[in-house]
């Protein structure tokens, strides 16, 4: 698969996220999109294959990881990388080993 299928394919992912995400009735904004700076070129972010969410239920930001792995769960299922202990907001797709 090419860098722009992989592309394409998280974004689609990415969209059903943000929908379950919505559906638990909790609210997303967006972190880090995409990087043009403050990260490494060749890095997840960079390939846009990795997105970071604030997460946000009854309006409070949610600043507690542990509370989402619901999420990462479902994004599992998705066929995404897996989480990464510590930066739970971090969301991307496995390329050329990198997560």
């Amino acid at each position: 698969m090419t860098l722009g299928q992989k592309q394409r394919a998280f974004s689609l992912m990415v969209a059903k996220l943000i929908t379950f995400i919505y559906e638990r009735k909790h609210e997303i904004s967006f972190g880090d999109a995409y990087a043009k700076t403050g990260h490494k070129e060749g890095s997840n972010h960079y390939n846009r294959l990795a997105i970071d969410l604030n997460f946000f239920f009854n309006e409070v930001y949610i600043s507690d990881g542990n509370k989402l792995g619901w999420a990462h769960d479902y994004w599992d299922t998705l066929g995404g990388a897996p989480r990464i202990q510590g930066d739970m907001n971090h969301f991307s797709l496995k390329h050329e080993g990198r997560w």
